[in-house]
């Protein structure tokens, strides 16, 4: 630590440089906190107390693929199960085609499988009575400043109405608020019609729903319990896949995308990238230095100690911009969970995202700076001196 001052001054010796290569550092460490933020989150969907006594069942080929909506029934009878609920895509766009919002023709109990969220009793009774009415998450109806007895349009880019028109109206009869007003749930930022409705009013759909949830009395049985509803449809032209809240969701998103992959890619991308601009940085400032360097060893400080500084050099760096990243990426996950309505629930940046963000930083730090503090060690001093 005596010698900070000499390893700060050398740091911020060109000024501009070093603040340009420190934004890069924090822009890398901030994009490392958020990816991992986002990967934990659908790592984590389906792991609540709820969650667990959950299961979906989709078809085996695709989460795209129908199923009969005779087969409520038949879940139903199987031993274990408490309730079964189903739902369909929609599709719905709010304003223009890009605004997409998330929206599902659902049946009549279906938010009764979710205790997490709630419904005042005026509202449910006054959604359960209107064919047309919605249910709106709490964080949509801020956000576009909805309110119960309003009109909504939407457009669905699947599913046109009976006139042939993707244009859907219904009336905002209740909101969906988190049981606990602290929590963020997915719920709140979706918009829930009446299956029924839906159904009924375009000419594609004829009785199939997308995917069923069933909950289950004891969580422990529901391996027993999946095993038998999809024995229900073993060798039909329909077979199901029945799984926990959580591994459906991991199998939608495995879909769509393998997340985990893709943030590992992403990340290993920006970083190959930070290797290459922080080495420079550090090369070209040892480069520099060269007489510098020539003198403290003149003065008595020995090889290793001067291998020893530009190697403290190096890290400080990756510190100085790893640290202030994961700080704003600590600060940004709340904002961004409270941004999606519940949709992602970014995890806070814990003590091992930590762990691992300031075990990369002294790496990246110690490999970028190996070279020139090698270059440093063996430096010269007549040759150095003379500028050779």
């Amino acid at each position: 630590m005596k010698y900070l001052h000499l390893i700060w001054a050398a740091l911020f010796r060109r000024k501009t440089r070093t603040i340009l290569t420190l934004v890069s550092i924090l822009t890398a460490f901030l994009l490392f906190g958020m990816l991992d933020g986002v990967r934990t989150s659908f790592a984590n969907v389906g792991k609540s107390a709820a969650g667990a006594k959950r299961l979906q069942t989709g078809s085996k080929l695709s989460f795209i693929e129908t199923l009969p909506q005779s087969l409520q029934a038949r879940i139903a009878q199987v031993p274990g199960v408490k309730d079964v609920a189903y739902a369909n895509w929609f599709g719905g766009a709010y304003q223009d085609p890009h605004n997409q919002v998330f929206s599902f023709a659902v049946s009549p109990n279906y938010i009764d499988q979710y205790p997490e969220v709630s419904v005042t009793p005026a509202e449910r009774k006054a959604f359960d009575a209107t064919r047309t009415g919605v249910l709106v998450g709490d964080t949509l109806a801020k956000k576009y400043h909805w309110k119960v007895g309003d009109k909504l349009p939407l457009q669905s880019n699947i599913f046109p109405n009976r006139d042939g028109s993707k244009n859907w109206s219904f009336d905002i009869a209740g909101i969906i608020r988190a049981t606990k007003p602290d929590d963020k749930q997915f719920l709140q930022g979706v918009v829930l019609m009446h299956w029924k409705y839906f159904d009924e009013s375009n000419p594609y759909n004829r009785g199939q729903v997308g995917w069923y949830v069933t909950s289950v009395a004891d969580a422990s049985q529901s391996d027993r319990v999946a095993r038998a509803i999809d024995a229900l449809s073993a060798n039909s032209d329909h077979e199901t896949k029945t799984m926990t809240e959580q591994a459906a969701m991991a199998s939608w998103m495995k879909q769509m995308g393998n997340i985990s992959f893709i943030v590992v890619s992403i990340m290993g991308a920006v970083f190959f990238t930070l290797l290459l601009l922080t080495g420079n940085t550090m090369a070209q400032a040892v480069r520099e230095r060269t007489s510098e360097l020539a003198v403290l060893k003149t003065i008595g400080f020995s090889s290793q100690a001067v291998l020893g500084l530009v190697l403290a050099e190096s890290v400080l760096l990756v510190l100085l911009g790893g640290v202030i990243g994961l700080g704003l990426a600590a600060m940004l996950g709340p904002i961004m969970s409270a941004g999606s309505g519940g949709m992602l629930n970014m995890p806070p940046v814990g003590a091992g995202s930590w762990a691992i963000g300031v075990g990369l930083m002294v790496a990246i730090g110690l490999l970028v700076g190996v070279l020139p503090a090698l270059r440093a060690m063996r430096l010269n001093i007549v040759d150095a001196l003379a500028g050779r």
